[in-house]
């Protein structure tokens, strides 16, 4: 069988370097916040260019303390996409704001700027730009939007740890950016975690005190805060993985150039890189009209694939009448779900493997049917 994803293979790539990680921890008696978590912030965010990272417990929650680090709150409406794990609208619906949903630009499946004027009101405050599948987002054209409407901008980065947007760092851009470590992540944690970065130092310092009930060092309180914190363990494992992680995603990019000659002349659509930017192909996702005949036949190969995602976030029951459209419908996003197909994408992964996936996707379209 190959997997669609495999931590496991990652945590035996490293198993030394992380027995003995979690070993020091265990054995130092330190197991919420200290120097572990303080050490593995300034190197995470080292290698995002910023100056400041808090460590938080997972993605979800990096985007609600990003938010309301930036006081965006009730009344508030965030513009966002609806192409995305449903996540990133959680947050804004969790932090009391309201989701607007615009489309996404049918080559890259980011948000498309077009469409974010048509989405401002005098209540938007802020837009999150998710970097999908390890694709960047256009931040030339969204950051142009928010500084001449005065809007916050928070990238979404939670697919794309390592990404690189025109010689800058993928979360260096905007004035936060949130980062998931969950586990089949380019930087995946045994378990959850999230981080937040930034470079502005009064939101790092308000950011800390949220995560943890809204505590100073003195354990007083100005505001209502969380309670999310990474812990040291997951640090401690994490800061092993950190300095593998550009040779990890160069790997990936290997294994998408492989993809993209095999299946080549093939009725898919394959993803395009957007210019001057390193993606680092979290996913790797194609489209298809058949593509649940794709997925059964590669199902009946013994190879695993996904849909990221099936549903965008305003069918969903729970989420649809708490997000805001701006106009009819979300037609680009509306039509790929349809077509997604995302292939087996992981660092470990041989060329053999990848070589299997490829003729198992050419054996489909060669078949007769």
């Amino acid at each position: 069988m190959i997997q669609l994803a495999s931590p496991l293979a990652q945590y035996q790539a490293l198993a030394g370097g992380i027995r003995a990680a979690m070993g020091r921890v265990l054995e130092g008696g330190a197991y919420i916040l200290g120097a572990e978590l303080a050490n593995f912030e300034r190197a995470f965010a080292l290698s995002c260019n910023v100056a400041h990272a808090v460590g938080v417990g997972n993605g979800t929650d990096a985007l609600i303390v990003a938010l309301r680090g930036l006081g965006i709150g009730p009344g508030d409406e965030v513009i966002t996409v609806s192409h995305t794990a449903v996540a990133t609208v959680a947050a804004v619906i969790a932090a009391g704001a309201t989701p607007v949903l615009v489309d996404i630009d049918p080559l890259h499946y980011t948000i498309d700027p077009v469409r974010i004027e048509a989405a401002i009101t005098p209540r938007s405050r802020a837009i999150i730009a998710v970097h999908l599948y390890g694709q960047a987002a256009d931040l030339d054209a969204v950051s142009a939007i928010a500084r001449a409407r005065g809007l916050r901008l928070i990238e979404d980065c939670a697919q794309s740890t390592g990404g690189i947007y025109r010689g800058r760092s993928l979360g260096s851009v905007g004035d936060a950016g949130t980062f998931s470590f969950y586990p089949t992540k380019n930087l995946g944690a045994i378990g959850d975690g999230g981080m937040v970065v930034t470079g502005d130092a009064a939101l790092a310092e308000r950011m800390r005190r949220l995560r943890q009930y809204g505590w100073d060092d003195a354990r007083r309180t100005e505001e209502v805060g969380l309670n999310t914190r990474l812990d040291p363990l997951q640090a401690a494992i994490l800061a092993v993985k950190l300095p593998h992680l550009a040779a990890d995603n160069a790997r990936r990019a290997a294994i998408a150039a492989r993809y993209a000659d095999g299946l080549a002349g093939l009725p898919l659509m394959l993803p395009t890189a957007r210019a001057d930017c390193a993606h680092v192909y979290h996913l790797y996702v194609v489209a298809c009209d058949d593509r649940d005949g794709l997925m059964r036949h590669l199902d009946g190969h013994g190879i695993g694939t996904g849909v990221h995602y099936p549903l965008p976030v305003h069918f969903h029951r729970g989420y649809a009448d708490r997000a805001r459209l701006p106009y009819d419908g979300l037609p680009v996003t509306e039509r790929i779900v349809g077509r997604i197909l995302s292939l087996p994408m992981y660092p470990e992964l041989d060329d053999a493997e990848v070589d299997a996936v490829v003729a198992a996707v050419r054996g489909h379209y060669d078949s007769p049917r």
